[in-house]
């Protein structure tokens, strides 16, 4: 049975599983990092994966990074929250773990475990849209991750949706996900609750009175209960996450869009308005298949096990 290790690495935390070959998890470990310390991430790279390989004999290693990374699956372009820019990792990860490595983007590595394992393993054209902080993308086309010509395809977060809006740390202003993303729905929430107290009296409630202490899970349980101004933030993060799926389909046409991500978490009350905003501001709408827009179903394991077979397929 052929063994890899599939690796996730966030801003503060890198996870390790052992994947098989149909995309179980036989063993799995996490390492809280330093923010902003480069060498530091390495290191708990490393160590994740010696302590998987102490038990599993195991093949080689799959790297998910949140960051532009090269078409030869080798380079890290840039990753803002890990300080890594022009780092050839898959040269430093190999020279200390003498292993095969490769290197990944995130949101890619989730769309490749929700296509070989999850959601999309009927289709052979799909796009996964990751929900959480920000808005992350990866495209399969033919049955095949689509990288573009330089390995950075898919960065939809940042597609402009307002000319001159809000401000993006990727520079830019007016970004996806800076309106369709979980930051844009708390933002969003506060805001309404600052200047409608009385209606967001639950909302206010679960957290510690104040708007500035709402959080996104106390939207979601808010709104579950009926909270006016909790339905109304989900249903204008709704809005536009459905436009946005809109504007991919018009370029794009997938067969499937699959949605995943910390939001997600929220399930019908996120994905309802969703669907409905897609579905009336499709172009051509009325004359043309309509993608069909499903639930993530590997969780926050998308990513580990995407990158796990992709270093077995290397």
């Amino acid at each position: 049975m052929s063994l890899t290790i599939g690796v996730d690495v966030g801003g503060t935390k890198v996870a390790a599983g052992v994947v098989d070959e149909s995309g179980q998890i036989l063993a799995h470990t996490r390492l809280d990092t330093p923010p902003h310390n480069p060498s530091a991430v390495e290191d708990a790279i490393v160590k994740v994966v010696a302590e998987l390989r102490g038990e599993h004999a195991v093949e080689a290693v799959g790297v998910g990074v949140a960051g532009f990374v090269d078409r030869g699956r080798a380079k890290v372009y840039f990753a803002p929250n890990l300080r890594w820019e022009g780092v050839s990792l898959q040269d430093v990860l190999h020279g200390r773990l003498e292993l095969p490595v490769v290197v990944e983007n995130d949101a890619n590595a989730a769309a490749w475990g929700e296509f070989r394992f999850g959601a999309g393993r009927e289709e052979t054209f799909l796009v996964c849209v990751t929900v959480g902080t920000g808005i992350g993308g990866g495209v399969i086309a033919d049955g095949e991750l689509f990288r573009g010509g330089y390995g950075v395809a898919a960065e939809i977060g940042h597609i402009q949706m307002v000319e001159e809006g809000r401000p993006c740390p990727c520079g830019q202003r007016g970004c996806w996900e800076q309106y369709g993303s979980g930051n844009a729905l708390v933002r969003d929430a506060r805001e309404r609750a600052a200047q409608s107290l009385e209606q967001a009296e639950t909302l206010l409630k679960l957290g510690d009175g104040t708007p500035e202490g709402i959080t996104g899970q106390h939207i979601t349980e808010a709104a579950r209960l009926g909270d006016p101004v909790a339905v109304a933030a989900f249903e204008t993060l709704g809005g536009w996450l459905g436009q946005g799926l809109a504007d991919l389909a018009a370029v794009l046409d997938p067969e499937t869009f699959i949605v995943g991500g910390g939001v997600s978490e929220a399930g019908d009350l996120f994905l309802r308005p969703t669907v409905d905003a897609f579905e009336q501001r499709l172009t051509g709408r009325g004359h043309r298949p309509i993608a069909t827009v499903e639930m993530a179903r590997l969780g926050n394991d998308a990513g580990l096990i995407g990158a796990a077979d992709l270093a077995r397929r290397r």
